[in-house]
């Protein structure tokens, strides 16, 4: 690829004068960054570096809002665990009831699936088909293909980190409510912390979406470049009418598995509320028995029970990983200090994102990054920008 040279922007909607060289090179640096800490009383530091939008020369802001993939799962079980506090949801009750389908796992049809098996990544479904659904899709349909499973382990037996697991939690969440996952996430969760956030745009204000940041891969440009686009995957025949949502038909469409757009400041409030235990800026957001949960490893990695993705992975809660496991083959700590925390990476388009929070020490830290090289780290299973942006090196 070309390397683009990009005069940092004075004034928002500046335009940067690119220019080329000639000859191919490797991208040594990420697109954006963007970084936080913060402890219980508020933000100690930010620093944002690169551009959030290289066609139009926009400098990357901490305040601006971006895809932060798989941290949507975490603001996600937050919104499920607001729903088991008014005895909307339970934890352990199998999920068929709500969907008002059957859902099992065709090895084992007699093993029922709750939300908590959902959330840790236990239920036994798979990635093997395709979790991003078109709007007009049925999601039973899909799940009914043997091969959204796992046929070797029976739910609650074995952790394998699936999205899929999501969009079923989202569509049990509206069938719960009757609400739209978006506009119900934003109803739990994103206004009464003030959050300048939204799942995949439909519920963000226009001047929120027009500071959006690109994903980029190699400096092409793959996601949310035109913010004002279609909000989900369009249905079969190309079209966008979001009227055609019925609840729980298709709880993808929202994409609670990594559709979240938040800056990194608001990823910052969530760390503050899991810090606070369900408390943050005087807003009681979680019963202390629901915030402990969260805070509450449900699997650990012992050589047979799980996959650990080399060592990524190697305890994991209610949409929550735990970091420096120590335990053969663990290699979940990009800190590199041994300190225990808890939290949750994102990875998706070019992306990498992170929300870590140290309960001990009563601070955390929040990062994104675009167009991120490949280079590995030099101490964990994280690559070398997340381990720089984690220890603020």
């Amino acid at each position: 690829m070309l390397l683009l040279l990009l005069a940092a922007a004075a004034q928002p909607g500046a335009v940067a004068q690119p220019v080329a060289v000639a000859q191919p090179v490797a991208v040594a640096q990420p697109v954006a960054t963007a970084r936080v800490t913060f402890d219980r009383r508020g933000i100690r530091s930010a620093s944002a570096t690169g551009v959030a939008d290289i066609a139009h020369g926009r400098a990357m802001r901490v305040d601006d809002p971006v895809r932060v993939a798989s941290i949507s799962k975490l603001v996600t079980a937050i919104g499920v665990l607001r729903l088991v506090d008014a005895k909307r949801l339970d934890l352990d009750v199998d999920v068929s009831t709500l969907l008002g389908w059957r859902l099992r796992n065709p090895a084992f049809p007699d093993v029922p699936i709750t939300l908590r098996l959902l959330l840790s990544h236990r239920s036994s479904l798979t990635d093997r088909v395709d979790y991003v659904l078109p709007l007009d899709a049925d999601m039973r349909t899909v799940l009914a293909d043997p091969a959204a499973w796992d046929a070797d382990h029976a739910p609650g037996a074995f952790f394998r980190y699936t999205n899929f697991n999501f969009p079923v939690i989202a569509a049990v969440m509206e069938r719960a409510t009757g609400e739209r996952f978006d506009r119900l996430m934003d109803r739990l969760v994103l206004a009464p912390l003030k959050l300048d956030a939204c799942f995949n745009w439909a519920t963000c204000k226009p001047a929120t979406v027009a500071r959006a940041v690109v994903l980029y891969r190699e400096g092409v440009p793959v996601k949310d470049a035109a913010a004002t686009g279609c909000p989900v995957t369009p249905a079969g025949d190309g079209s966008c009418d979001l009227t055609r949502w019925r609840p729980g038909a298709n709880g993808a469409m929202f994409a609670p598995q990594g559709g979240l757009r938040i800056s990194t400041t608001g990823l910052a409030a969530i760390g503050r509320l899991v810090l606070g235990r369900g408390r943050v800026d005087g807003v009681r957001l979680l019963t202390p028995r629901s915030a402990a949960l969260l805070a509450t490893p449900l699997w650990r990695q012992d050589g047979t029970n799980g996959t650990s993705e080399n060592g990524f992975t190697c305890r994991y809660g209610l949409a929550v990983a735990f970091l420096a496991t120590t335990a053969p083959g663990c290699h979940d700590d990009p800190f590199g200090d041994g300190r225990q925390r808890l939290g949750h990476a994102g990875d998706a388009y070019g992306l990498k994102s992170g929300l870590w929070i140290d309960p001990a020490a009563g601070t955390g830290v929040a990062y994104v990054a675009t167009d991120v090289p490949a280079a590995p780290g030099t101490h964990s299973a994280y690559i070398a920008t997340e381990e720089r942006l984690a220890a603020g090196r």
